[in-house]
């Protein structure tokens, strides 16, 4: 699917046709719009789409003649049903000297947030940085929502005896160790996007690129502390799942040993041979009596060594 905007009247709109200034916006793109990209671009590559269908491809720039193409990564929120919770993708931005064009094979929530926002598809560069800074603000939204889940679940697992929510923050260490692998890489590709005259041109534009810097590094130090408070809270909860086990299988324990007690005495007194009390006709009451002072002794027993 193809998209074409270009500002009108300082308005992001949707146009029919492609034209110097807009920004072409490919998701999930089938072999006629690759073709029509590449007739855009004049260029033959069939390997700068085969990479951004790479759901581990890393974060890089190249320069060819005619453009600069750039591979991103963005964070993604799962669906309800997704085994991971969170994990990243690489998004493609061409910067071509009449279009601006990004492309992607993944349901996108950040080129969907900019569609919303009043940017000048003219100006390629600022654009660029744009998406780049709203994806560093989107890890840090998506960081804080993982450190919440972490909270909400470690209230369960006090309690817990199930593997249930220790699952669940299994599967939020894996989305951490994506954000942190994706966040490294981006902070690498903007290194060296520093350091290219492309994106220092202007104050402004040098500006927006030390802001996406600043954020992605708070990004990578967050999904960095947030993974090894995980990994640690991981091994002391699964502690706990084993201590709240061993709490229940004393108190059975204990439980079915009181409860032998009276047992024991009835089985006793249910044999066929001589026994104290059987011809008194208050037998019943002397054997009930001893039953329930033997079990009482029993459990004062257990709670003075508080097994109960």
């Amino acid at each position: 699917m193809i998209e074409i905007f270009k500002q009108v009247n300082g308005k992001l709109k949707q146009v029919d046709k492609p034209s110097a200034g807009c920004w072409i916006n490919v998701e999930s793109p089938n072999e006629a719009d690759v073709n029509m990209i590449k007739g855009m671009v004049d260029f033959e590559d069939d390997d700068v789409f085969t990479d951004l269908k790479d759901v581990d491809e890393l974060a890089r720039t190249e320069k060819y003649d005619d453009f600069v193409f750039i591979i991103f990564r963005l964070p993604y929120k799962a669906k309800l049903k997704e085994t991971l919770s969170y994990y990243t993708f690489p998004l493609g931005i061409i910067i071509h000297e009449d279009y601006l064009i990004t492309i992607s094979y993944f349901d996108n929530e950040i080129i969907k947030g900019l569609k919303a926002k009043k940017i000048n598809p003219g100006k390629k560069i600022r654009a660029t940085l744009t998406v780049l800074y709203i994806s560093a603000k989107t890890y840090l939204r998506y960081l804080k929502e993982i450190r919440q889940r972490t909270s909400d679940i470690q209230k369960d697992l006090e309690t817990s005896l199930k593997n249930e929510e220790l699952i669940q923050l299994l599967s939020l260490e894996n989305s951490l160790v994506y954000f942190s692998t994706s966040i490294n890489s981006n902070a690498i590709m903007i290194e060296r996007m520093t350091k290219n005259k492309i994106f220092m041109k202007f104050a402004d534009d040098r500006e927006l690129l030390e802001d996406v810097a600043l954020e992605t590094k708070q990004a990578a130090t967050v999904a960095k502390i947030y993974s090894d408070i995980l990994s640690g809270t991981m091994d002391a909860f699964a502690s706990v799942i084993s201590n709240n086990l061993n709490i229940v299988m004393k108190f059975l324990t204990t439980t079915t040993i009181i409860l032998m007690i009276p047992t024991l005495i009835a089985s006793v007194y249910g044999m066929n041979v001589v026994l104290p009390f059987e011809d008194s006709p208050n037998a019943f009451v002397f054997v009930a009596v001893i039953t329930i002072l033997a079990t009482l002794f029993g459990i004062f027993v257990f709670w003075k060594k508080r097994y109960f």
